[in-house]
C-alpha cells in the first residue's frame, strides 16, 4: 500500500475516498466538502500531480510529495 500517511489523515477524518494502486504506483481519490480531489503517485516514484491546494488545477510534488500534500491538506479550516 502506498501514500500511507495520506490515507489515514483522510480516514481519520472520516472522509468519503478510495484508494487504488497501479504498477507500484498508489492514486487516492477524495471528497472535502464536497470538492473532489486526487492524489496520483509518478510511475518513477518521484512525486505526485494533485489539486490539494486549488480543487480546479493539478500540481506537481516532489521529493517529499506526501508530507508536502499532507501540510496543504492539514491547513484547510
Amino acid at each position: 500500500m502506498r501514500l500511507e500517511k495520506l490515507q489515514k489523515y483522510i480516514q481519520s477524518k472520516g472522509w468519503k475516498s478510495q484508494y487504488t494502486e497501479e504498477d507500484g504506483c498508489g492514486s487516492v481519490d477524495f471528497e472535502y466538502r464536497g470538492i473532489q480531489y486526487h492524489v496520483w503517485e509518478f510511475p518513477d516514484g518521484e512525486g505526485a500531480e494533485s489539486n490539494v491546494r486549488d480543487g480546479g488545477r493539478q500540481e506537481e510534488f516532489s521529493g517529499n510529495y506526501e508530507d508536502d500534500i499532507l501540510s496543504v491538506i492539514k491547513s484547510w479550516k
